[in-house]
């Protein structure tokens, strides 16, 4: 599991396609996130496929097929990023065979980098869109306030 900007990306197009009261195209998309539209385009491609939006033919328009506490983050992760463990904390080549240390380093964080990648799963798991949508409303709130005095 190695977490790239797909993820925030990705959740970031889900909450804007949530929240939108317009037809939601890439290049709508492109120009809140920042990002290139054939990237955005690659994501949707991928969220639709794992079934957690669905696109319209021709001119887009994307949708939620799920309420957002029904999406994991979990859930957005493998449809941007795929399944496979690669690790989510990389491991240095170690090559010297005659050096102690270099012999069984690699082993040794493995196993403990595995505790942390499935801590990560797990909280993937148990956090949703809903949660991100709750946390940026209670953000705006706050600016808002902040704003006002």
């Amino acid at each position: 599991m190695q977490i790239s900007q797909k993820l925030s990306i990705a959740v970031h197009c889900l909450v804007f396609i949530y929240k939108s009261q317009v037809k939601v195209t890439s290049t709508i998309l492109s120009a809140s996130t920042g990002i290139n539209p054939v990237i955005i385009r690659n994501l949707l491609s991928s969220l639709k496929k794992a079934g957690i939006i669905t696109v319209a033919r021709g001119t887009g328009g994307a949708r939620l097929t799920k309420q957002p506490q029904d999406i994991s983050l979990y859930d957005v992760f493998v449809a941007v990023e795929g399944n496979e463990r690669s690790g989510l904390i990389g491991i240095h080549a170690c090559r010297n065979p005659l050096c102690p240390i270099a012999r069984s380093i690699g082993f040794a964080l493995e196993k403990q980098y595995i505790q942390v990648e499935d801590a990560v799963t797990q909280k993937l798991k148990a956090l949703t869109l809903q949660n991100v949508i709750d946390e940026m409303e209670l953000c705006d709130k706050k600016q808002r306030r902040a704003e006002k005095e």
